[in-house]
Order: C-alpha cells, then sequence, then structure tokens
C-alpha cells in the first residue's frame, strides 16, 4: 500500500468513526405499560357492557374498531360497524329485556403493547321472542382489542360462545 493510499484509507477510517461517534444510537422503544392497556381495555368493556344493557346501539358500537369481526355462536358473523349496528337493532328489537354481564375476566398485554386479548364468562338473559320464556345463556367471551390513532382500544375481534350444561352423570 502506498503512503497516498494509506493516507486515504487512514482519513476514511477517521471520519466513518467520527461520523459513529456523532451519531447517537437509536432510542429504546419505552417500556410498554401493560398494565395501563389492561386497565383500559377493562374500562372499555365495562363501558361497552352498560352501552348494552342500556340497549344503546350507537354507544354499543362505538367499541368497535373499524375492521371489526364478530362471531358468535349460531349467527353469522359480523364485518364492520355498519353491519354490527344493524344486528343489534334486530337484537334489541327482537329482545327488549336482553341483559348481558360478565365475570372473571382476565386482559393479556403484548409486550409491544400493540395488542391485547380480553377474555371473560358471561351470562345472557332475555326472553325467547318465539315462545316468550325467559332464557339464561352462560358462555365465554374472548376478544382481540388494538389501539387506534387516538390512543383509545377497540375490538378488532370477538368471540362468544355458550356453554351448555354437563351431561347429567350416569347411574
Amino acid at each position: 500500500m502506498t503512503k497516498i493510499q494509506f493516507a486515504g484509507a487512514a482519513s476514511a477510517t477517521l471520519m466513518a468513526a467520527t461520523l459513529c461517534a456523532c451519531t447517537p444510537p437509536p432510542k429504546a422503544k419505552a417500556d410498554v405499560d401493560t398494565g395501563k392497556i389492561a386497565d383500559l381495555v377493562k374500562a372499555d368493556e365495562a363501558q361497552g357492557t352498560a352501552d348494552f344493557n342500556a340497549h344503546d346501539v350507537a354507544k354499543s358500537v362505538s367499541h368497535d374498531a373499524p375492521d371489526i369481526v364478530g362471531m358468535f355462536h349460531g349467527q353469522t358473523n359480523i364485518v364492520g360497524p355498519a353491519a354490527d349496528t344493524e344486528s343489534t337493532k334486530k337484537m334489541f328489537a327482537a329482545m327488549p329485556d336482553a341483559h348481558y354481564a360478565t365475570s372473571n375476566e382476565s386482559v393479556d398485554v403484548a409486550k409491544a403493547g400493540d395488542m391485547a386479548i380480553y377474555r371473560a364468562t358471561y351470562v345472557f338473559t332475555f326472553t325467547d321472542p318465539k315462545t316468550k320464556k325467559p332464557v339464561t345463556e352462560n358462555g365465554n367471551v374472548v376478544a382481540g382489542y388494538k389501539p387506534q390513532a387516538d390512543g383509545s382500544w377497540k375490538v378488532a375481534w370477538s368471540i362468544g360462545a355458550d356453554t351448555p350444561p354437563a351431561p347429567a352423570a350416569k347411574p
């Protein structure tokens, strides 16, 4: 290597070292407060339940993400808030005493803070529109939440499945 080549290589190395020393390392992502997110999701579920029990269609559906997919046993999937609005209107018209309650709630939040999974057991009571008899349905609900641009958390998908009584034991 000639002196000129060596000087050029040394200059390039020195420039690269100077750039590396002056360029700050990328900022580490702040720790995600998963407890805070879990609290936000539980609060949204509680408000959604209150809105449902008040039979307020618009407020009930306001908890939906724009691309919501709702899956409930025995029903066709509901895709989008408009479909959820129509379905909820029909349900309230057919079951004016519909009431929903949850218990045993849990929320798991992804470490990245970009998704949360809500799970609970539910009791859904209503009067059957055909038989006019009271019905109590027990089941499980699982819902996926995702953050929105405004900082809120909305339901991206939900699954409701009833849990029929266990069969009677055979003697």
